[in-house]
């Protein structure tokens, strides 16, 4: 088994909410965990050979003369699929990176065969105390200090980050026997809400 501590988060920013409707991905980040700590980041800025509208520019902060100067989507998400391996993934909303992650590797006839987490659904069942849980509220809930901008790709990579382990250590301290692994926190995540304590309770020492 693999530690949940050792994994790949990602993040997107896009032109839109769906690879379905063809928007297209324009920034990708992620941060390379290993046993807690990172090892390694990757982000870049990418063209997705058209314009995005005035709400994405205000609302990421890149601009489409940003995105002029920016190496193709193809170009980069080769890139990524090389920094990636077949690395455990994790997202905050795993259901839409993975989506865009998806899309874009099978426009350059690649595909993407790690495990992904979801962060945003691990937290539903570990925080239900917090006033919700988008990133941003979840950092604050969670005291994690931070220094940056919101809905750039590397920085919510970053939090991301630090939401996961910080929960990850929650269930080490309250459930000293339980070791979290990949396979653990996926479990987890689809767990009733009201059932996870319980159950948590019941796991046995996993060895990783």
């Amino acid at each position: 088994m693999t530690a949940a501590n050792s994994l790949i988060v990602l993040d997107f920013e896009t032109t839109g909410l769906s690879p379905d409707q063809g928007d297209r991905a324009i920034e990708i980040a992620a941060v390379k965990l290993q046993r807690g700590q990172v090892v390694d980041e990757f982000q870049a800025l990418m063209n997705p050979g058209r314009r995005v509208n005035s709400f994405i520019e205000s609302y990421t902060g890149i601009s489409n003369e940003m995105l002029s100067s920016a190496a193709p989507c193809e170009q980069v998400m080769g890139e990524f699929y090389q920094f990636i391996g077949d690395t455990p993934l994790l997202a905050h909303n795993a259901s839409f990176d993975m989506k865009f992650l998806n899309g874009e590797f099978a426009r350059i006839g690649l595909s993407c065969n790690s495990p992904a987490l979801c962060s945003l659904l691990t937290a539903r069942r570990l925080l239900p105390d917090a006033p919700n849980h988008k990133l941003g509220t979840l950092v604050d809930y969670l005291g994690i200090d931070h220094d940056g901008q919101y809905h750039r790709a590397l920085f919510d990579a970053q939090m991301t980050a630090q939401v996961w382990l910080a929960m990850l250590e929650q269930i080490e301290q309250a459930y000293p026997d339980v070791t979290p692994s990949i396979e653990l926190m996926m479990a987890l995540a689809k767990r009733p809400k009201k059932q996870v304590p319980a159950w948590l309770d019941k796991q046995s020492v996993v060895r990783v």
